[in-house]
């Protein structure tokens, strides 16, 4: 009789496995943090080193260094020495797989035997690969970019938890679309929104001398605080240039052109990769249309593809897929063909232009893709 097939294995989340230990206090005696996301593996760092290690003695129990700074004697010491008047000490090796060969030998020698009173936490930053030795020999916390639907929560979490505000479903939206999907940026965007709507709630109570909030109620950042802050406004951000675009829109998109560029962080380079995303989409629709798909179907073959191919589209999965759905039936083969060329040009120009030139040939760009359909059919 053949062996039964083991189930396949279940990927539990870091941030969960974090969560877990923290809450517990019950913490394994080495972790070893990797992946493309460093802002979560910073704040796993921090949320583990707060509840495993005394803050009275911290500046004895808590060693964060660099791997390449250390040899074998100077590891093996921070390794072996033990807590001082304290239950637990920890080390933190910052870009682990960086440690050299004498080094790397007696961190093999600990990991066969690691402390029970010492948290040791691996880190490797982002854009590196993975040690698969350190993985079997620790508890493995893989820190992989959100997806945009993980970060739309992350942004009302982290309101919610690190600032105590709320946030208005719209505001999150604006402030993804502004922004983009760096937790860095977001970050820091949420504490200046924060800082903004809490000013303007304490200059409130101070004119009319009363607290008219509610008591205990917290402030909301609503959209039209993301657009104080920020510099965007509703109906003016890289979505909505990319679904004029889309549906062939010229006059729309020509006037987000400016408005887009301007915002913070916003470069043309990255607005054509964001149009390549949807370019690429879109005659992936294309042919799964002329497959015999129905239209109904299509939100779920675009989800598939962008899980499938990682690209980032500018917002949310489920809301481009959706806003691509709108739009594929106006485009052929031919047009999707002919958008990615011109698209491809674009970038070329881009990187071989000044700054100043950019937005032109942004515009130009823009004039064209939205031009693709009359001129195929012209050309019928």
């Amino acid at each position: 009789m053949p062996p039964k097939a083991a189930a396949p294995s279940k990927e539990v989340s870091p941030l969960r496995t974090v969560q877990a230990a923290v809450q517990s206090h019950q913490f394994d005696p080495v972790y070893y943090l990797h992946g493309d996301d460093d802002y979560l593996k910073d704040g796993a760092i921090r949320d583990l080193l707060n509840a495993a290690i005394d803050p009275g003695t911290r500046d004895f129990n808590c060693e964060i260094r660099r791997a390449a700074d250390l040899d074998a004697e100077t590891l093996g010491s921070l390794l072996n020495t033990p807590p001082m008047l304290a239950e637990r000490r920890a080390v933190v090796l910052r870009d682990v797989t960086a440690l050299k060969k004498a080094p790397r030998t007696q961190l093999d020698r600990y990991l066969a035997r690691p402390a029970s009173d010492t948290l040791l936490l691996l880190v490797s930053p982002a854009g590196t690969k993975v040690d698969a030795a350190l993985v079997g020999a620790s508890t493995s916390l893989a820190f992989n970019p959100l997806t945009p639907e993980r970060v739309r929560r992350w942004i009302a979490h982290h309101a919610g938890t690190a600032l105590n505000v709320d946030i208005a479903e719209d505001a999150a939206d604006l402030l993804q679309q502004a922004v983009g999907n760096d937790l860095h940026l977001l970050a820091a965007e949420l504490d200046k929104c924060a800082s903004y709507v809490l000013g303007l709630r304490g200059a409130h109570e101070q004119h009319s001398g009363e607290d008219t909030t509610g008591g205990d109620a917290r402030a909301m950042i609503d959209a039209d605080a993301v657009s104080a802050v920020v510099g965007v406004r509703r109906g003016e951000t890289v979505a909505d240039l990319l679904d004029a675009v889309a549906r062939q829109d010229t006059a729309t998109a020509i006037t987000l052109v400016g408005h887009v560029l301007g915002q913070p962080k916003v470069t043309a380079v990255q607005i054509v990769i964001l149009l390549s995303t949807q370019a690429f989409a879109l005659a992936f629709g294309r042919a799964r249309r002329d497959a015999g798909v129905p239209t109904n179907r299509l939100p779920q073959e675009f989800f598939a593809f962008l899980k499938e191919t990682g690209g980032y589209p500018g917002r949310p999965w489920g809301e481009a897929a959706s806003a691509w759905t709108k739009v594929t039936d106006r485009w052929t083969r031919e047009s999707c063909e002919h958008a990615l060329t011109l698209l491809l040009e674009a970038d070329m120009a881009l990187k071989e232009t000044t700054v100043s030139n950019a937005e032109q040939i942004l515009m130009s760009l823009i004039l064209a893709l939205c031009a693709t359909r009359t001129s195929r059919r012209s050309a019928a």
